[in-house]
């Protein structure tokens, strides 16, 4: 009787073959997640009784556990076996940031304006939500940074962007939504190098963004939804007109020279 790692699949049979026994593995673990019987962090069976359970190769099963580990659903312990992850939203929406960083150029409108869609929703949510902390955390960060405004200068080019970003996430973060937190990091990275490369280029935009920044967190603290979402809305509206009128600028060419 030859053992199952000599079977067809184990890589003489056709591509597609591999494939479909693949899928296998992916919609039967899924499915035993979504039925309770794997929940997040248990453990997968050993992977002989597992293949032998769902009908496949064992190189098979090994494919489809990588293809899910991928996904960030499964995760492989060295010496200890394969776990169900956290399924934390954070992670099983990690890979969509790969997808957006493939998008051509001419897709960054498009993403920048996905990108205000979530991040005044998250602006509202937040109004309702926000605590005395992240109002804290968003205070320190805008302060972190007053010395650099009036004159960024290429040596505070750095300490400006991360604050940019770290007061963005305290937003989505206070909004209380997981999901919608990092569907908006995903997008967001998308247009950190166009921010960048409008804060060289475009007179007086460091000082604008840094009040509109103070706008957002008061809107924020109003505990109004509504003007919360407008003044987030606003603040993004201005890089979605900037892609626009510089078209021509690529991710390389927006990357400042060290």
């Amino acid at each position: 009787m030859q053992d199952d790692e000599s079977q067809p699949d184990a890589g003489t049979a056709p591509a597609a073959a591999v494939r479909s026994q693949t899928d296998v593995v992916v919609g039967e673990i899924k499915a035993m997640i979504i039925r309770g019987d794997l929940q997040a962090g248990s453990r997968l069976p050993v992977e002989k009784e597992l293949a032998t359970a769902l009908g496949v190769s064992r190189s098979s099963l090994r494919e489809g556990v990588r293809a899910l580990a991928v996904l960030g659903v499964l995760e492989t312990r060295q010496g200890d076996g394969t776990y169900v992850t956290s399924l934390d939203a954070s992670i099983l929406l990690a890979p969509l940031g790969f997808l957006v960083d493939l998008q051509s150029p001419d897709e960054s409108e498009n993403l920048a304006s996905v990108r205000r869609v979530l991040e005044t929703e998250a602006a509202a949510r937040a109004a309702l939500r926000i605590s005395d902390e992240d109002v804290r955390d968003a205070e320190g960060v805008l302060s972190s940074i007053d010395s650099f405004v009036d004159d960024p200068g290429s040596a505070g080019r750095d300490e400006i962007m991360d604050a940019d970003i770290a007061f963005h996430r305290i937003i989505a973060r206070a909004s209380g939504n997981r999901a919608l937190e990092a569907l908006i990091e995903a997008f967001a990275n998308r247009t950190i190098r166009t921010r960048t490369w409008r804060a060289i280029t475009e007179q007086g935009v460091v000082p604008r963004t840094h009040r509109e920044h103070h706008d957002i967190l008061r809107a924020v603290r109003s505990g109004d939804p509504d003007r919360a979402r407008l003044a987030m809305a606003v603040h993004l509206v201005e890089v979605e007109d900037f892609i626009v009128t510089h078209e021509t600028v690529t991710p390389e060419a927006a990357t400042p020279e060290a």
